[in-house]
């Protein structure tokens, strides 16, 4: 069973594991999803990699009574069997390239792979979305294949610009707005990753599948694509 825990007057905190994972990510998601399915006293549901925040309505239910219910809605979740391809699946186009990604080439060579090889390795597979934070609509996608992983930079950039795909450790991300930022840059999309018409205000949640598809210079700037953004 996993630990449910109280973190304030009006709030529980189940605990799914210790280290996160893609596995872990995906079942957080759907405990979320029958949550708010089946207790309407739940009023927000927040997810982190190995944590869920459920918030309550007092005048509803009382702590001891929604433990229970969660209890209940955990146990029969075990026995869940979540589909591979369980999540919606949001596919990103993105211009490879130097002049998008500043990090590209030096990537390459410090993985001893050339830059066709790190495009065709970062679009091969599918991500599934971890959390989503740092900033608006930023989602942290995993698990990113061994060959590519690298540290952040150890001093962040001053200016990233939004769009830019980005890659560290295990992990990849595009970042939705411009903002200061150390992950290593590949690329540049015109996917927006922070929409304010969207009630999540993100096009994607914790849970979802996210793969990226490289594109030409010219179907990117036919896109609405700008060049002359730099990472500074």
């Amino acid at each position: 069973m996993y630990p449910i825990e109280t973190a304030s007057v009006n709030t529980l905190i189940i605990y799914f594991a210790h280290t996160p994972s893609v596995k872990v990510s995906a079942l957080i998601a759907n405990a979320a999803e029958k949550i708010k399915q089946q207790l309407p006293a739940v009023t927000d549901l927040i997810p982190a990699y190995t944590s869920l925040l459920v918030c309550y309505d007092l005048l509803k239910i009382d702590a001891a009574q929604l433990r229970l219910q969660l209890e209940q809605i955990l146990q029969n979740l075990e026995l869940d069997s979540l589909p591979a391809n369980s999540g919606k699946l949001l596919e990103i186009p993105v211009y490879y390239s130097t002049e998008t990604g500043i990090d590209l080439l030096p990537l390459a060579k410090a993985k001893n792979l050339s830059v066709e090889e790190v495009i065709a390795l970062h679009c091969g597979q599918e991500y599934r979305v971890a959390a989503i934070g740092f900033a608006p609509g930023f989602a942290y996608l995993g698990d990113l294949p061994e060959a590519l992983a690298q540290a952040r930079h150890s001093t962040p950039r001053l200016s990233v610009p939004a769009g830019s795909v980005a890659i560290a450790n295990r992990q990849t991300a595009v970042y939705p707005l411009t903002s200061p930022g150390g992950w290593h840059l590949i690329g540049r999309t015109t996917t927006a990753m922070f929409d304010r018409s969207l009630p999540s205000l993100c096009p994607v949640k914790m849970g979802d599948r996210v793969r990226f598809y490289s594109i030409s210079k010219e179907q990117f700037l036919d896109q609405g694509g700008q060049l002359k953004q730099e990472a500074v």
